[in-house]
């Protein structure tokens, strides 16, 4: 009896520590519409127009350079080892190790109560030169043949899409309905400081860590893309441990989180636009094109699959796929098309939902692994060995990272009449970059806007900010 009573004790104490001082949306009641403007004008028309002129002005006054960008590789990078190896058997031995790496890292992420993305971002660089490759070449040469690098970069690759795509399908779009003004003005005043930080940092990083040939502006734009981004998938999970799903805070943090995240796509289209070359005719053409797909996604598929939902595993998976070809046709990345699809296809149909949970069994467990494996092995911590420069780098793109994300969404949430406490949480939690920075820094590799040296930097960032979600809400009592 009175192990009972301590442990109901535990529970009601438990449940006042995670639980917001609100029921209900913490932002409170919606701002008039003058307020709103005079809102949206402050927190992200302003910082957003002092980008677009740092942007401009930048180049001139420090002579970088503003043309078009070298084609990006056409190959994936070798791995390690030589030749003359049959890939589909290295396959057969890689991923074991690979998916028991994964899961045996995962747990210990778990048992400091960390995010899977924590730890599978690690188990990446562990298993890639910054480790293996550095403790024990010959090994990391075996399970990483030069022969493997296409069919691991294209697995990968599809595990990515595939992901994408059922971060579009579970994208719930009600509440940006219900008070889509304020959500729209908290998502964007998320990005707006810290996008234009992303620009001026990019002034000081552009010469030392910049490709040779890569014009200021898809360096600066792709450098603040990363800075803005927020893990939506991994901030559900974060928000679900913590029993702060169904929570005026997790609605309000999930869907500012998509509008952030649905922005930073935006944005990310207009790197890959800059990084083809041509100059501001092709830029426009792309970017033309990109929204002529949404468009088309939007308002004539969506209606279609409504009246003639699919039924069956192979037309939605040939559906995902063909969208994935239509945006990389169009010159952006495969997983647009991929996150637009799962958006665009209706909820209510229990065929849908079957054939996403099929999909999710396979793709999150068994393919996704290799996608942070494929990111490892291009993460090497070597190369920035016991430079103090290098590694002065790091600490300011974790500070300006850290600090833009977090204190741009906190502000914005205290604007719009939310307490100190939730906005210095929702601050904490849109900071988190997780599984979404690191697709957005794979972009940018694959595009060659960036080097393999910026790249570890920008990875070692998305780690040490998500890492940093659990701990910061912790002290803010929404503990698990």
């Amino acid at each position: 009896m009175q192990t009972s009573t301590s442990t109901s004790t535990r529970t009601r104490t438990r449940t006042r520590a995670v639980e917001p001082t609100e029921t209900g949306s913490p932002l409170g009641p919606p701002p008039t519409h003058a307020r709103a403007v005079a809102l949206y004008a402050g927190l992200v028309v302003v910082p957003a127009s002092i980008a677009v002129l740092l942007l401009t002005a930048l180049p001139t006054l420090f002579g970088l350079r503003t043309g078009p960008a070298p084609a990006p590789p056409s190959a994936a990078a070798p791995l390690g080892g030589t030749g003359g190896v049959d890939p589909f058997l290295a396959l057969l031995r890689t991923m074991p190790v690979v998916l028991i790496a994964s899961r045996v890292v995962v747990r210990g992420a778990r048992r400091l109560r960390q995010p899977e993305s924590v730890g599978q971002i690690v188990a990446g660089v562990l298993l890639g030169p910054s480790l293996l490759g550095w403790l024990w070449p010959a090994g990391y040469a075996w399970l990483f043949p030069a022969a493997l690098a296409p069919l691991l970069d294209g697995l990968s690759q599809l595990g990515l899409v595939c992901y994408l795509f059922l971060v579009g399908y579970e994208f719930d779009t009600g509440p940006l309905r219900r008070r889509g003004a304020t959500l729209l003005t908290v998502g964007h005043a998320s990005i707006a400081l810290p996008f234009l930080l992303g620009i001026a940092l990019a002034a000081a990083l552009y010469r030392p860590l910049a490709p040779a040939g890569v014009p200021f502006t898809a360096f600066a734009l792709f450098l603040a893309v990363a800075m803005s981004v927020t893990a939506f998938p991994v901030l559900a999970r974060i928000l679900d441990e913590h029993g702060l799903s169904r929570t005026g805070l997790g609605t309000v943090a999930l869907s500012s989180a998509a509008v952030d995240d649905i922005t930073a796509w935006c944005l990310l289209t207009l790197v890959a636009a800059q990084s083809h070359g041509g100059g501001p005719a092709r830029t426009a053409v792309t970017v033309v094109l990109t929204l002529a797909f949404a468009a088309a996604m939007l308002f004539l598929v969506r209606p279609w699959l409504v009246r003639h939902p699919p039924n069956g595993t192979t037309a939605i998976v040939c559906g995902l796929l063909l969208s994935a070809l239509a945006t990389d046709a169009i010159g952006i990345h495969p997983i647009f098309g991929a996150f637009l699809y799962g958006v665009v296809l209706p909820r209510r149909s229990a065929s849908l939902t079957r054939v996403a949970g099929r999909l999710r069994a396979v793709s999150v467990p068994v393919l996704l692994p290799l996608f942070f494996v494929s990111a490892g092995l291009h993460t090497r911590f070597g190369l920035l060995g016991t430079n103090l420069r290098q590694w002065a780098w790091v600490g300011l793109i974790v500070l300006v990272a850290v600090l833009g994300k977090g204190v741009g969404s906190a502000l914005a949430a205290r604007a719009v009449g939310a307490p100190r406490r939730e906005a210095m949480a929702l601050g904490a939690l849109m900071n988190c970059r997780g599984v979404t920075g690191l697709v957005v820094l794979s972009v940018g590799l694959s595009l060659g806007v960036i080097s393999t040296a910026c790249y570890t930097m920008l990875v070692a960032m998305a780690l040490v900010s998500t890492a940093m979600t659990a701990p910061a809400l912790a002290r803010l009592g929404y503990r698990v």
